[in-house]
C-alpha cells in the first residue's frame, strides 16, 4: 500500500499535462501559407470572370429583347436564335465557375469536418483514460488515502492532482461536445454546397439541351428556300399550330375530368406569382398524381359498395368532421364525390386533383380561397387545386428554386417525414422529369404566341 501514492495518484499528473498540451495546442494549421495565397487568387479569379459573363449575359438579354419586339421575319429568328444560344453559352460558363468554386468549398469542409473527427477521437482517447484513472482512486477509501502517504503535505498534493483530473474531465467533455456541435453545422454547410453544385449541374444540362434545339431550328430556318423565304409567313403559321396544340392537349388531373393544358397552365401562372413555385413544378406534381395509377379516387363513388364510402375509408378522428364540413359549405353530396381508396397500412379519403386529405384542404382553406378569389374554395375545382398544389410544395421549400429544393418538396409532398427514405426517391425523381419534359417541350415552345 505504500507505493499507491506514488504509482497511483501522482501518475495522473503527468497524464494531465500531456491531456491539456494536446488540447490546446496539439491541432496544427492543415493548410500551408503557400496554399492558402493559391486558393485566395483563384477565388478571385473566378470572382472577376463570373462578374465579366453576368454583363456579357445582360448583354445578350438585351439583344434578345430587342429582336423580338421586332417584326416576325427570317432574320429576326435567326437573330433571336444567336442571342439565345449566346446567352445559354454564357449561362454554361458561369454555372461551370459556380462547379469550380464549389467543388473547393466541398473539399474544405471535408478537410474540416475530417480535422473535428480527428479531434473528437483524441479527446475521447484521453477521456477514457482520464476515467479510468478516476475510478482507480474512487476505488480507495479517504482512510486508505491518508494513510498511504508518509507526511501531510503529500496527502494535500495528492488531493490537488486528483482535483485536476477531474477539471481535465470537465474539460475533455466539453471539448467533445463542442467538437461534435462543430460537425454537425460543417456537414450541414457541406449537404448544402453539395445541392447546389447539384443544381448547377443539372442547369448546366438544360442549358446545353437549349442550345442543341436551338442550333437545329437554326439550321432548319437556314436551309429553308428563297421561296419560302419569301413565304415566311408559313413558317410562322406552322408555329402557331404547335402552340395551339400545345394548349388544346388535355392535361390529366386526378379525380376530374382532364383540361386543356393551355388552361391549366393559365392556373399555374397565376399561382406561381403567388407562391414563387414554377409552374412547370407545380404542373409536374399533378401529373404525377394523375399518372401514379393507385389510389386514383377509385371509392366513395355513386353505386361503389358500403365498405368504400367515406365513413370505411377516412380516418375518423382526422378527417371525417372536416369532410363534412367541406362538402356542406359546397353544397354536394358526401356520399357521391369521389375520393382515394386507402393504402396498405394507410387511410384513403384525399379529394381532388392535389389530393388533399380534408384535414390538410381545411388548414389551407383560407390561403387557397385569398389566391384565387372565393371565400370557399373547391378541393375538385382544377383551378383551386393546383393552386393548393403551388401553396404546399412552397411550404415545402420549392420556392427556393432549383432542382434539389424541387426534389425534395416533391418527396416531402409524396412521403411527408419519410421523404428521404430510400424507397421513395422514385417520386422524387419521376416529377422532376417530368417538370423537364413540361418546361423545355410543353412550355417553352409557347413563348412568343
Amino acid at each position: 500500500m505504500g507505493n499507491f501514492n506514488q504509482n497511483v495518484i501522482k501518475a495522473p499528473v503527468a497524464i494531465v499535462s500531456i491531456f491539456l498540451f494536446t488540447v490546446f495546442f496539439g491541432y496544427g494549421v492543415i493548410n500551408a501559407q503557400s496554399d492558402e495565397e493559391s486558393i485566395s487568387r483563384r477565388q478571385q479569379q473566378l470572382e472577376a470572370e463570373l462578374d465579366k459573363i453576368l454583363l456579357e449575359i445582360d448583354v445578350q438579354s438585351k439583344i434578345l429583347n430587342t429582336e423580338r419586339q421586332k417584326g416576325a421575319s427570317l432574320q429576326r429568328d435567326v437573330a433571336i436564335l444567336n442571342a439565345e444560344i449566346a446567352k445559354a453559352q454564357l449561362n454554361i460558363k458561369a454555372r461551370n465557375i459556380a462547379i469550380e468554386a464549389l467543388g473547393k468549398d466541398i473539399v474544405k469542409k471535408n478537410e474540416t469536418i475530417e480535422e473535428l473527427n480527428a479531434r473528437i477521437t483524441r479527446n475521447k482517447d484521453s477521456l477514457s483514460e482520464l476515467v479510468r484513472k478516476t475510478n482507480e482512486l474512487d476505488s480507495y477509501s479517504l482512510v486508505e488515502v491518508v494513510l498511504a502517504n508518509s507526511d501531510l503535505s503529500e496527502f494535500f498534493e495528492d488531493i490537488d492532482s486528483f482535483n485536476s483530473i477531474q477539471q481535465s474531465l470537465q474539460v475533455s467533455v466539453h471539448e467533445i461536445r463542442q467538437n461534435k456541435s462543430n460537425t454537425e453545422i460543417e456537414k450541414e454547410s457541406l449537404n448544402k454546397k453539395r445541392l447546389q453544385e447539384i443544381d448547377a449541374k443539372v442547369s448546366v444540362e438544360a442549358e446545353k439541351r437549349k442550345i442543341e434545339k436551338a442550333e437545329a431550328e437554326k439550321k432548319r430556318l437556314l436551309n429553308l428556300s428563297q421561296q419560302e423565304q419569301r413565304s415566311y409567313e408559313l413558317v410562322i403559321a406552322d408555329r402557331q399550330k404547335k402552340a395551339a396544340e400545345i394548349r388544346s392537349a388535355l392535361f390529366a388531373l386526378r379525380d376530374t375530368a382532364a383540361i386543356p393544358f393551355g388552361q391549366a397552365l393559365e392556373f399555374a401562372n397565376a399561382a406561381a406569382a403567388k407562391t414563387g413555385v414554377r409552374p412547370a413544378f407545380i404542373l409536374a406534381i399533378l401529373t404525377q398524381e394523375s399518372n401514379l395509377g393507385k389510389n386514383v379516387g377509385t371509392c366513395n363513388r355513386p353505386g361503389d359498395p358500403p365498405e368504400k364510402g367515406w365513413k370505411v375509408i377516412m380516418k375518423p378522428e382526422r378527417d371525417q368532421e372536416p369532410y363534412l364540413r367541406i362538402t356542406s359549405e359546397l353544397g354536394l353530396n358526401p356520399d357521391t364525390m369521389p375520393l382515394s381508396c386507402p393504402m396498405a397500412g394507410g387511410w384513403g379519403g384525399a379529394m381532388g386533383p392535389s389530393q388533399f386529405i380534408p384535414s390538410t384542404w381545411e388548414s389551407y382553406k383560407t390561403r387557397i380561397g385569398n389566391v384565387v378569389g372565393k371565400k370557399i374554395p373547391n378541393p375538385w375545382e382544377p383551378k383551386d387545386a393546383i393552386t393548393a398544389t403551388a401553396l404546399f410544395v412552397s411550404d415545402l421549400g420549392a420556392s427556393r428554386g432549383g432542382y434539389s429544393a424541387e426534389r425534395e418538396a416533391a418527396l416531402r409532398y409524396y412521403a411527408g417525414g419519410n421523404w428521404s427514405l430510400p424507397k421513395n426517391a422514385f417520386y422524387g425523381d419521376q416529377v422532376m422529369a417530368k417538370a423537364r419534359n413540361i418546361q423545355e417541350n410543353m412550355i417553352d415552345p409557347l413563348q412568343g404566341f
